[in-house]
Formats: C-alpha cells, sequence, structure tokens
C-alpha cells in the first residue's frame, strides 16, 4: 500500500500526524531502517524508526500543545525539502519555537533518510539590535 503514495502524499500525511499528535500515522511514514542525520549536531544523527517513535514521545508529551507548519515545501524527485516550523508551550512553561529546513528521502512512499537543519529560535537577546548597531559608529 505505501508504495502507491506520492512524495507529496507521504510529506502531506507526515504533518498532519505531527498536528494530530498521532504517533501510529507519524511512524507509518517511516521506513523501518531510518537514518537520520544532523550534520550540525552529529551526535543527534541515529538510525532506525525505533528512535523516532522515542524521540515523538518525548516531543507530544513535552510538548501538549504542539503545533507544526510547512510554510515551502519543494518535491524534488524523491527528495522534498521541507521549511519547518514546531511550536507551542512545553511542560516546564517554556516556549518552544524550532525553525529551519528537514530534507527528506521519500522512495515508495516512505521517509527512508533525512537530513535535519533544525535550531531553536533565539527568545531574548543579551543586547539589542540598537546596541549592537550603534557600536558601530564608535571612532
Amino acid at each position: 500500500m505505501s508504495h502507491s503514495r506520492s512524495p507529496e502524499q507521504t510529506v502531506e500525511r507526515f504533518l498532519q500526524a505531527m498536528n494530530d499528535h498521532d504517533l501510529e500515522a507519524l511512524l507509518s511514514c517511516f521506513h523501518e531502517d531510518y537514518r537520520s542525520e544532523t550534520p550540525a549536531h552529529p551526535e543527534r544523527s541515529f538510525t532506525g524508526r525505533e528512535q523516532v517513535r522515542e524521540n515523538w514521545i518525548q516531543m507530544f508529551d513535552t510538548t501538549p500543545d504542539l503545533s507544526v507548519e510547512f510554510p515551502r515545501t519543494t518535491i524534488d524527485g524523491d527528495t522534498a525539502w521541507i521549511e519547518l516550523r514546531m511550536h507551542g508551550r512545553q511542560t516546564d512553561g517554556e516556549e518552544l519555537d524550532v525553525r529551519g529546513v528537514v530534507i527528506k528521502g521519500i522512495p515508495d512512499g516512505q521517509i527512508e533518510w533525512g537530513r535535519i537543519y533544525l535550531e531553536p529560535v533565539q527568545q531574548t537577546a543579551d543586547v539589542s539590535w540598537e546596541e549592537i548597531y550603534a557600536g558601530e559608529d564608535d571612532t
């Protein structure tokens, strides 16, 4: 059945499952041997759908109102380039706001690999924008 799904359909199911907090539907989007690579944080890379399960159980538990948006998506063959935003209030009271790009390899209707470029949005700065740029005029 999964073999009849296009990458576009899989991306739509992936987004819907995250927003529905439907773990089983989310996991059905991933190949059993899914490979996740996080180039900027190599220690976060992993292989296997079971780790996807563990990661999303934690995400749904710690951010009960999690909402995910894909502002822009481009499909090139069986590769999806997805601009992503995840946000919500975590159980510890902190705001979650993560943005970036994920690249997903989706042959045969399941996500087989991913390259993840996500970072938390900076919530507060030590100095204001005006202070940063005001310093450049000191001569």
